[in-house]
């Protein structure tokens, strides 16, 4: 797959311990990513953070925190990435989604030999 030009770019802000259905979330929105045929994602474990609430959450020694911030990024086709954001509705509680416009320079896989 070779993926180039305009697209958009979907990031959700999640927190460690938030679940769907048994499963982390951020594993299941990727999960979900993948059986809709995105090009890709990607999550990200922050090292601090706060969100409506206020609280901070961080890996510092003196306020070690269980549930920190998990960034799930994904970049395809605007038309593709429009297709998660109804299972997004559902699945995500808590947390933050964005999107915008993002210019795809090079999306490229190896193919098998």
């Amino acid at each position: 797959m070779k993926i180039e030009g305009d697209g958009k770019l979907l990031r959700i802000l999640v927190g460690e311990n938030d679940r769907w259905e048994g499963k982390p979330l951020w594993e299941a929105i990727i999960l979900t990513a993948r059986e809709l045929g995105l090009a890709g994602a990607t999550a990200v474990r922050g090292i601090a953070g706060y969100g409506a609430n206020s609280r901070i959450h961080t890996t510092k020694v003196l306020r070690l925190s269980e549930d920190l911030p998990v960034l799930i990024e994904i970049v395809d086709k605007a038309e593709r990435i429009d297709t998660i954001i109804p299972h997004l509705d559902r699945m995500v509680e808590e947390g933050l989604i964005t999107t915008e416009k993002a210019h795809i320079i090079a999306y490229r896989h190896k193919t098998e030999e």
